[in-house]
């Protein structure tokens, strides 16, 4: 599972941190949604974050790795909660046409334009890192408009109250 966290500056963005959490060598799923939950509250101390954005859960084929995915989602959010962060969720499509303008872009495209925006200097070894990564990258592109967070004060017409220059 991946992980990053950034600085936002204005409109200056700094990699603070990236990473995965390896679960590989852990055999039980609850101690694995364990170690998830102990490494994203450890991440949460050591960077004290405003906020957490996650991937939200996607439709695929195989419902046991859906529900799989799903309980680590949650305890992640949990681990947020536990803290008093709020959190917010976007698309995997979206994540993906935020950071490259294309909601079909590969894991490896995702990568390269992560790579160009926080002037990194070498591919990341695991893409599952730059997937975390982006969802912070995301969110603050879509200026913290998720899926839980239509509009920045919920209606559209306060939207169009703070944004007089995107209505016509």
């Amino acid at each position: 599972m991946g992980y990053g966290v950034v600085l936002v500056s204005g409109k200056t963005l700094k990699l603070l941190s990236f990473g995965v959490i390896h679960l590989s060598k852990i055999k039980d799923h609850p101690d694995k949604l364990k170690r998830i939950f102990e490494r994203v509250d450890q991440l949460i101390l050591e960077y004290k974050p405003d906020v957490m954005a996650i991937e939200a859960p996607f439709f695929g084929k195989n419902v046991q790795s859906m529900l799989k995915l799903g309980r680590a989602q949650g305890v992640s959010i949990a681990a947020a909660l536990n803290r008093n962060i709020p959190f917010e969720e976007y698309a995997p499509k979206k994540i993906k046409q935020s950071i490259t303008g294309s909601g079909n872009a590969s894991k490896e495209q995702v990568a390269a334009m992560l790579m160009r925006l926080l002037n990194m200097k070498e591919m990341p070894k695991y893409l599952d890192a730059t997937d975390g990564l982006a969802a912070a990258v995301c969110h603050h592109f879509q200026g913290g408009i998720g899926l839980h967070n239509k509009t920045k004060s919920g209606t559209w017409k306060a939207f169009m109250g703070d944004n007089p220059d995107r209505v016509k």
